[in-house]
């Protein structure tokens, strides 16, 4: 979190040299830990940038964005051993990016460092990564997936949907993780929540199994669709985003500091992940969508 969050990376701004380098960051921790490359012999997944003209001039206007067209995600598989299950898929994803630099420094800080917003998730997946490569052989497969973009409307996660490294099919359920950096106060101390916990079997299997992982408590805000993880489920994947944003005032601000973070919080709430997550991977269970749990794309 320290190099991500940092000021070197001058905010990891969507489709950015900075955004490339957190990628590539993380493709070499994925490739340390002796994870396969996820996209074509390759860690990483280069997409190209196009906004409509209107979304340029907004950000334009805000931000101090770099002169790239392309935006990068980093991607790895563990595969599975069993014969039967290793053909599916658990999916394990966040995002790189950020806002970049302002046009206008507040109180002389031009940066925007997002720290919770997502350097937090970034860090718990390759926790994540790290735990789960070092245990004992996973049943399924398990793909971990860093996008780019996100902060652009989502589009490292819809170049990962239009060129999967597995079949779309095979993913049985995605956890996304944004903004776990800080405790949420309107939930028990300790405790995650997840986005869309009623519309699916998920949430309530997991907690069950130990996961410190409760219904969102702030509905009105639609969080569900508002992360990477939405675009999943309009494929009809079972995906949530895993969370502990407590609606604080430094969401997409400069003050999004590394210093902000609480520490405790976060270490605990990704080891209460990491056995619910281990034993998703070696189960035959599957989630399922709740009646009218599943969101439907719009003709």
């Amino acid at each position: 979190m320290n190099f991500l969050a940092s000021d070197a990376l001058q905010g990891r701004g969507s489709a950015t040299r900075d955004e490339h380098i957190a990628a590539q960051y993380a493709a070499a921790v994925f490739q340390e830990i002796g994870l396969q490359p996820g996209n074509n012999g390759s860690y990483l997944q280069k997409a190209p940038v196009e906004l409509p003209e209107r979304a340029k001039q907004r950000i334009e206007q805000r931000y101090a964005p770099a002169d790239r067209f392309e935006t990068w995600n980093a991607v790895a598989i563990l595969p599975g051993t069993d014969p039967k299950l290793k053909s599916e898929v658990i999916l394990l994803t966040a995002h790189l990016d950020h806002l970049g630099v302002a046009k206008q420094p507040v109180n002389g800080d031009a940066i925007y460092n997002g720290a919770d917003d997502d350097a937090s998730g970034t860090t718990a997946v390759l926790n994540l990564a790290r735990y789960l490569a070092h245990a004992k052989p996973p049943k399924r497969t398990v793909v971990f997936a860093l996008f780019g973009a996100e902060e652009f409307g989502g589009l490292g996660s819809q170049a990962f949907l239009a060129h999967p490294p597995i079949p779309l099919t095979s993913i049985v359920a995605n956890l996304e993780f944004e903004m776990i950096g800080r405790s949420d106060s309107a939930v028990p101390e300790g405790t995650l929540w997840l986005t869309g916990f009623e519309r699916s079997t998920l949430g309530p299997e997991l907690a069950k199994h130990g996961a410190h992982l409760v219904q969102d408590p702030h509905p009105k805000e639609n969080f569900f669709m508002r992360s990477d993880n939405y675009g999943l489920a309009l494929e009809g994947i079972i995906a949530h985003t895993v969370s502990s944003y407590g609606l604080h005032t430094d969401y997409h601000q400069v003050t999004d500091e590394i210093t902000t973070i609480d520490f405790k919080h976060m270490t605990t709430a990704i080891a209460s992940m990491e056995a619910p997550v281990e034993w998703l991977i070696d189960t035959n269970w599957k989630p399922t969508w709740n009646p009218g749990g599943k969101p439907e794309k719009k003709p």
